[in-house]
């Protein structure tokens, strides 16, 4: 045995094969008192058929524990039990223990009668040494599942005199103790009561709007017909009436309920809402069909006394969504304008892209005055401006019996629609109640709607394909409804855009969940869902914020803002008048009274550009006080896709928007056209007149420098289109004529200065991928070669909407032309000035620097398909060769490939350069011919000469023959 520098005795003992075990024995320790102060339990998992369980909690500190009563047939176990533990001894320094105390292990069970009870989930707390410690919630956890909450405090008390410990080998004498210790041992604690007994509390009424039930599902094979509702609160227990038939109608007919219940009036120690479904079915027989539990009530405290109204005045409890026409003051719209014809490119997607921000492509919209729409980063439920909602009543899911699996979520069984209003009631008896808060409640009945969905477009996509994208296209279903747009899927993209409008009718409440879903088209195999998002449409059709149809800024009567709702804004102001129990709206010429509230037509109107779509002043006033009201706005929602198979993993986003029109109120108003935008087709033609001072990049036979000269060009994205003019062959000074035309055809959408590029990315790909790219021309000047490669020299981009301006003449072109730190006004846009002629500069960048590499005239021209119908141009100098006519470019003599024309090589190149050479080299030869004949010659002339005269002398004149010498 050692001893450590702090006092620590350490003994090492072997067992068997040398293993060894180290233990710590310490010379004293502290004596603790520990008290657990187990107030309740919330929200705990399910672990009988029936929906309930029997729990209790096991406390465990150090080598003891302790545990509860059992309270039967409960989620929400109210134990108010006090544990205590007498006499904890903890070894080692008391300062060390107050600062890193032994964890306290709460464990809840069910208790079972027959069979071993079940583990229902586990907490870790922390032993406080402060008197009276606070009660706080400690989460229960089942493995990695939440499985409730415990409201509970634990209390470690010291005790005066720490203890001496009998250790082996080392005896202490504790007679100076002996008065002390039996004192501690003696000392009974303080009486404890009930935690209970310390809250105050106070009485309460709730009131429980029960609005009905939702989706439930089949109990014990059989589908659930007559069912009613039971709530429970701090001992008190109310029930509903029995819902007569959930198939017609699945809303209560009374609505609100009354609880009187004393609670605590600290939010912390309030008691669980417990509400019970049972179905009412034969033979008296009542089972629970579904539960849930409302962990707090503090977000439906309410103020009774609050005014929520101007003036009071009487009205029915139920007011119908349809106003009346006898009440209604009756505005007639003025003749409509005569419809303007909008500037070319104006449409939906233009107030879309104006109100995201993407100005580049919503081109003239926001300088003509237009609406913008309002785009929600998230869903519009998740707005709190707008209550999320559920202003009229929230929905509570459904939970029924154990689950299979431990990991297993509990199964959603249906839902209730309802919602809870708690204050205090007066001490005073002799002060009268408050008054009621549910009221002015609309029908109860079904309502068949018509719903719009404008499905907008997608992105952050989850890949389904083997290619890193997918094929989505869109499902949409409410009730026993659905549309499948499958026929239209969009290939091989993660970011789709699908500009589409559906329509379907649908009864409320029967009908009430919208599913929007997003699945991956494939050929051979079962199409996979990428994700959806479920619509509560009930919610929007009941809440106070008028979510079934956004307002938008202005009222129009025509154009492409054109008023869509039912009602015209009049009609409404007036509808929210009656629900919000206020004065009728006071019409005045340039200006309305609403609410105590004057709103002045030239305060919202002035200084904006007029828009001739606007209709009747009144309307437009009625519409202004609707929007200061702080009512849902025309918007586009962005909601999360999830996928069933990964419930808490993101899909991808999907943006969108809801329409809801109740028949009863007639036709509603014609829809938006959100079509994406088609590409026109368009055609550049660039001629290709002349250059100069390109680079000269080859030597002559003769030793000159020139080059080859040819053009090439292309536009990004057709790059399978590329076209080349004919060789200016043997150009001594850079200078080059072609007088050749290139035809570029290419897909261009207008509204967003971008060309529209469809195409298959491998040869196996059965569909072409859509790409979006800007309209960029690429011109090259090139030298030929015959027997190597071409040679490249030097070339210019332009992006056609924003290309520089050209110079008139040669001499002007310079580099300056390219430089993007100029004013806007050496750039021009082609699609804008339709046509343009000058020089443009060639560069080649070498060792980071950029020269000209020569210079081009050219004529740029676009023209529409029908444009191209008209006045046709052949590519090159073909027919029809026309707008303008193109003549065959005047080159010099010496133009020509050299081995092609021996003729003219010696004519026009040789010749003229080297004919004095050649006049030189034949005189010469000819005087050496001379020469040489004359030597080969002068021998034989002389010797006939010398026999010639020999003969002569001895014969006579007439018998000389020169021909036989």
């Amino acid at each position: 045995m050692s001893r450590s520098d702090d006092g620590k005795s350490v003994s090492t003992l072997s067992f068997g094969v040398n293993r060894p075990t180290i233990s710590c024995i310490f010379d004293y320790g502290s004596r603790y008192h520990l008290r657990c102060y187990i107030y309740q339990a919330r929200d705990l998992i399910a672990m009988d058929k029936d929906s309930f369980s029997d729990p209790y909690a096991i406390v465990s500190f150090l080598h003891q524990s302790q545990k509860t009563v059992v309270v039967k047939n409960t989620l929400n176990p109210l134990w108010d039990q006090t544990l205590i533990f007498y006499e904890i001894e903890i070894f080692g320094d008391p300062q060390n223990v107050a600062d890193v105390p032994p964890n306290i292990v709460v464990e809840i069970y069910d208790h079972d009668t027959y069979g071993a009870d079940e583990f229902m989930g586990r907490c870790i707390c922390k032993p406080s040494l402060e008197r009276s410690p606070r009660l706080s919630w400690h989460p229960v956890a089942r493995g990695n599942r939440k499985a409730g909450e415990l409201l509970a405090a634990f209390e470690l008390i010291q005790r005066e005199k720490p203890a001496v410990h009998h250790l082996p080998g080392f005896e202490v004498t504790l007679k100076s103790h002996v008065d002390k210790v039996l004192i501690c041992h003696l000392l009974s604690p303080p009486p404890l009561i009930p935690v209970s007994f310390l809250i105050s509390s106070r009485l309460f009424t709730l009131q429980i709007l029960a609005w009905g039930l939702r989706n439930l599902k089949s109990y014990q094979l059989a589908s659930i017909t007559y069912p009613s509702l039971q709530v429970e609160c701090g001992g008190q227990m109310v029930q509903s009436c029995v819902i007569k038939n959930v198939r017609k109608n699945p809303n209560f007919d009374v609505c609100v309920l009354f609880m009187e219940v004393r609670l605590p009036k600290e939010a912390l120690y309030c008691p669980p809402v417990i509400i019970k479904v049972i179905d009412n079915r034969q033979f008296g027989r009542k089972p629970v069909v579904g539960q849930c539990t409302i962990r707090s009530l503090e977000e439906f405290y309410c103020d009774p006394y609050r005014e929520e109204t101007d003036t009071p005045e009487e009205q029915p409890d139920e007011v119908s969504l349809t106003p009346r026409d006898d009440v209604l003051i009756d505005i007639d719209d003025k003749e409509p304008l005569i419809p303007v014809q909008e500037e070319e490119f104006i449409d939906w997607w233009s107030k879309f892209y104006a109100s995201t921000g993407e100005r580049e492509k919503c081109g003239g919209y926001l300088e003509k005055g237009f609406d913008t729409l309002k785009v929600y980063e998230t869903e519009l439920e998740n707005m709190e401006e707008f209550e999320r909602l559920s202003d009229f009543c929230h929905t509570f899911k459904l939970y029924r019996g154990r689950t299979q699996d431990a990991n297993e979520d509990p199964s959603v069984v249906g839902e209730f629609k309802g919602l809870f209003k708690m204050y205090p009631l007066p001490d005073d008896p002799r002060v009268p109640v408050p008054p009621r808060q549910f009221h002015q409640l609309p029908a109860k009945g079904p309502q068949e709607c018509l719903i719009r969905i404008y499905i907008i477009r997608a992105f952050d996509l989850q890949p389904k394909d083997s290619n890193g994208k997918c094929d989505p296209y869109v499902k949409i279903s409410v009730g026993k409804k659905s549309i499948n747009d499958q026929d239209n899927y969009i290939p091989c993209t993660l970011e789709p855009v699908f500009g589409k409008m559906f329509e379907l009718t649908c009864t409320l409440p029967l009908e009430k969940d919208l599913k929007v879903t997003l699945y991956d088209y494939d050929l051979l195999s079962k199409d996979e869902k990428i994700g959806e998002t479920v619509i509560d449409l009930e919610n929007r059709f009941l809440s106070k914020f008028g979510a079934r149809c956004g307002l938008p800024q202005t009222y129009c009567i025509s154009g492409p803002n054109q008023w869509r709702d039912q009602l015209r804004p009049s009609q409404l102001l007036h509808l929210f008048s009656l629900q919000r129990n206020c004065k009728a709206p006071i019409y005045k010429p340039d200006r309305v009274i609403f609410r105590e509230q004057e709103y002045v037509l030239s305060e919202f109107e002035d200084g904006k550009p007029r828009n001739p779509h606007l209709g009747a002043p009144e309307e437009r006033l009625a519409l202004y006080a609707l929007r200061k009201q702080g009512l849902v706005p025309e918007h586009v929602e962005t909601r999360p896709l999830y996928s069933p198979l990964q419930p808490e993993i993101e899909q991808g986003k999907l943006q969108m928007w809801v329409d809801l029109f109740p028949k009863s109120l007639g036709l509603p108003g014609p829809p938006f056209n959100i079509t994406p935008r088609r590409a026109k087709r368009f055609f550049l033609r660039c001629i290709i007149w002349n250059t100069k001072d390109v680079i000269l990049d080859d030597l002559s036979i003769t030793g000159e420098k020139m080059s080859d000269i040819y053009v090439k060009g292309w536009m990004i994205g057709h790059e399978e289109n590329k076209q080349k003019t004919d060789v200016h062959y043997r150009s001594m000074g850079g200078e080059g004529n072609f007088n050749w035309r290139f035809v570029f055809p290419f897909d261009y959408l207008p509204a967003e200065q971008v060309c529209h590029i469809a195409k298959k990315e491998h040869f196996w790909s059965l569909d072409k991928t859509d790409n979006k790219v800007p309209p960029q021309l690429i011109l090259q000047i090139w030298d030929n070669d015959k027997f190597s490669f071409d040679d490249y020299l030097g070339s210019v981009q332009m992006d056609l909407n924003r290309m520089p301006a050209p110079a008139k003449t040669a001499e002007k072109c310079s580099l300056n032309l390219l430089d993007e730190t100029l004013s806007s006004d050496r750039f021009v846009s082609l699609f804008e000035q339709k046509a343009v002629k000058g020089w443009w500069p060639c560069v080649v960048e070498a060792e980071e620097k950029k020269t000209i590499a020569g210079k081009l005239e050219m004529t740029l021209e676009i023209v529409t398909e029908q444009e191209q119908e008209e006045r046709p141009a052949g590519m090159g100098r073909d027919e029809p060769n026309m707008n303008p006519k193109l003549e065959d470019p005047k080159r010099p003599e010496t133009s020509f490939l050299w081995f092609t024309s021996p003729y003219k090589t010696m004519k026009y190149i040789l010749w003229r350069r080297f004919k004095w050479v050649f006049l030189i080299a034949v005189v010469v030869f000819i005087l050496l011919l001379f020469i040489g004949i004359f030597i080969y010659a002068f021998p034989v002339r002389s010797l006939n000469k010398f026999c010639a005269v020999y003969i002569y002398k001895p014969h006579p004149p007439h018998t000389l023959f020169w021909g036989n010498l």
